[in-house]
């Protein structure tokens, strides 16, 4: 791993120093320097960490899941796993921010917002989004600027998933905006609706949706894709917006993620879109090419006035998605859609034979019976099967069927409520789809292993990627992407698990989870760790909100001013803006370092407001600044936290330590410094 001996020895030359030991003591200062070694296990080898963390995930115990919830069992096919998820060539490639080595990754993100567009009816979409619940969150963003930030409720019709709804209230609250239930008037700026809800209904929302209009609110569906193949298209139904999760789309469970997201917009919200938009033009010699387009609206260009702080956005597996659907083709997708919705629609006749009730008389795949108190003993008999149902309350019980499920399992589920299973009754809302969808050619030439994977390995060829070269871009690309750190991600103990699986279920995750909390307090000095976040943009809005809530607490909501240097990374202010946070930027000097002198000025004329200073060390332009150790007790002079932006945190792991340098809070961008 990392440079041989003749590379460290041609660099060292060309640097003018002996040895490593001597640049590092020239290069970090010593006021920041540890003075003992971490307290961390003794090192591993390849084949026995594998080893061990094969012992830890093996504590996990991996059932059948009907839990759905936004989770989904699905069949990975072997043909994608092995030549995408599998391959460097697709994992270890950098941001396509250079189109000319990139076009292999940015045409298959074109076919993946082709894929959006045909399922939703909407003539734009992004190149994927991180997951369903910030995906729902950006949407309503979007409503917000839509309407200029002058309206401040979210309407609801159709429950969604907790968890969604959790993040929604939670990305809403520091803009002071209220998700209020179902009440529309004319401070509403977007009507989310859930299609179908969390128990499985397909509502019929079609009042709430003609309220929205006419109160000049977006209407937002938060529609599955995969549902979106049986059923009309969102645009048809009324949507300005569509958002969801395209994990069922070929992505395993994995305890909750990483999986991509979509979003799909109307024309006139094309530029308040968030993420990243792939488009098609023409090159100098007038061959096709893909390039990013409307770059403007992004954090690395308009920083705190861009629309999301959202940077990358799990582009592999927005990547699996696409590649699922060119396998299956449309065809393909709409024979899965159907015998899932099949065994939910027999499940939910055989229960109303039984005389059990269930909700509503339209749904997909989900199906959610009110057993009286029952519910707790029922799914209890089903674990005990190897199956897992989702408890509601305690008296209602949710059956979600996927890819995976058997007709043996729909008797086994229905033998549990002393039903068998009915006839189909044909319960999809709406018209269905016809068949002409997905009909360009990339969905249809694409069917056989052999011209899958030549098609893959044509895209791959397209691009610059590790396994080719090294990307001489900074810390994003810093970073070796083993072999045997992609190994476990696809075994079955680590790749099946449901995130709501029973507590018991999860041991071994637990275990890893909590032995890499434990390691990285110690690495970094800080005293708590949460691996919530999954991206460094959401790291930044976690932290800020945390620095928020801390002044809360202590009286001091007031403190809402961020100090950020102009050196900084985009993302920086446009996470401090969505938390709420007045932006003030802190000139640099010439060479990129801080101006210490304007630093000071500024947090003398906000100490008042002072809520929070970010900044990134080393520096985005490679140096260990001096005097950081005094740039944090300013700061705390004046009353403010101090966020320390982890991106290079490569460059001080075993050397210096966030914490003890005098920050408050601190993200670590894992893939960068610990891949």
């Amino acid at each position: 791993m990392g440079p041989g001996v003749n590379d460290v020895r041609a660099m060292l030359a060309v640097l003018g120093v002996p040895s490593v030991e001597t640049l590092i003591s020239q290069a970090v200062p010593r006021s920041i320097r540890l003075d003992q070694p971490l307290n961390l296990p003794a090192p591993a080898s390849e084949a026995e960490a594998l080893a061990e963390l094969s012992a830890i995930m093996a504590k996990n115990t991996v059932l059948k899941s009907f839990i759905g919830a936004g989770y989904h069992g699905v069949h990975v096919p072997p043909v994608i796993q092995r030549n995408m998820f599998e391959n460097p060539a697709w994992y270890t490639a950098y941001t396509p921010y250079q189109a000319e080595i990139s076009q292999g990754r940015l045409e298959m993100l074109f076919n993946f917002q082709t894929l959006v567009t045909e399922l939703t009816g909407l003539p734009v979409a992004s190149a994927s989004l991180l997951d369903e619940a910030t995906a729902v969150a950006e949407a309503v963003g979007i409503a917000l600027r839509h309407h200029r930030d002058k309206r401040t409720k979210v309407a609801l019709a159709g429950a969604p998933h907790p968890q969604t709804l959790d993040v929604v209230r939670t990305r809403a609250e520091p803009l002071g905006t209220e998700v209020d239930g179902e009440t529309i008037d004319d401070n509403t700026a977007a009507l989310l609706v859930s299609w179908p809800d969390t128990f499985g209904v397909y509502g019929d929302h079609k009042a709430a949706i003609e309220k929205a209009r006419a109160a000049g609110a977006l209407v937002v569906f938060i529609a599955d894709p995969l549902a979106l193949t049986l059923t009309d298209a969102p645009a048809k139904l009324g949507a300005d917006i569509a958002v969801g999760s395209m994990q069922r789309f070929g992505v395993s469970m994995g305890f909750g993620g990483p999986h991509a997201a979509y979003c799909a917009v109307s024309d006139k919200l094309t530029r308040l879109m968030p993420g990243r938009l792939v488009g098609q033009s023409i090159d100098t010699k007038g061959r096709p090419g893909y390039r990013l387009a409307l770059q403007t609206r992004e954090q690395h260009i308009r920083r705190d006035k861009a629309t999301s702080n959202i940077c990358t956005a799990q582009a592999l597996l927005a990547n699996m998605a696409t590649a699922y659907a060119i396998w299956h083709g449309p065809a393909g997708l709409q024979a899965i859609a159907g015998r899932i919705h099949s065994l939910a629609d027999r499940l939910a006749a055989g229960l109303r034979a039984a005389g059990v009730s269930v909700l509503g008389t339209s749904r997909f795949d989900t199906v959610t019976a009110e057993v009286k108190g029952k519910a707790a003993a029922i799914a209890a008999a089903a674990e005990k099967t190897g199956r897992l149902l989702r408890v509601i309350d305690a008296d209602r019980v949710s059956v979600a069927f996927d890819e995976t499920s058997t007709e043996a399992d729909l008797e086994a589920i229905a033998g549990l409520f002393g039903a068998k299973p009915g006839a189909e009754g044909g319960s999809m809302p709406a018209k269905p789809r016809g068949k002409e969808f997905l009909t360009q050619p990339v969905f249809h030439d694409n069917h056989s292993e052999t011209e899958m994977m030549r098609f893959l390995r044509r895209l791959a060829d397209k691009d610059l990627a590790l396994d080719r070269a090294m990307i001489p871009l900074g810390s994003c690309t810093m970073k070796l992407n083993a072999a045997a750190e992609m190994m476990p991600v696809s075994w079955p103990s680590v790749a099946n698990l449901h995130p709501f699986a029973p507590a018991g279920h999860s041991a071994g995750y637990r275990k890893m989870a909590g032995d890499l909390e434990a390691w990285l307090s110690e690495i970094t000095g800080f005293d708590a760790v949460s691996l919530q976040p999954n991206a460094g943009s959401q790291g930044e809005y976690a932290g800020l909100l945390t620095i928020r809530a801390y002044h809360r607490a202590r009286g001091e909501g007031h403190r809402t001013v961020c100090l950020i240097p102009s050196s900084a990374h985009g993302t920086n202010p446009a996470s401090a803006a969505m938390a709420g946070m007045t932006v003030v930027v802190v000139r640099c000097l010439d060479d990129g370092n801080i101006d210490m002198d304007d630093m000071r000025a500024k947090a003398n004329e906000h100490s008042k407001n002072l809520a929070a200073l970010m900044f990134t060390y080393p520096s985005t332009h490679g140096v260990y600044e001096e005097g950081a150790r005094h740039l944090c007790a300013l700061i705390h002079e004046h009353g403010g936290q101090v966020y320390f932006d982890g991106a290079n945190l490569n460059a001080l792991v075993g050397l210096a330590r966030p914490g003890d340098i005098g920050a408050d809070v601190c993200h670590m961008n894992l893939h960068k410094t610990f891949c």
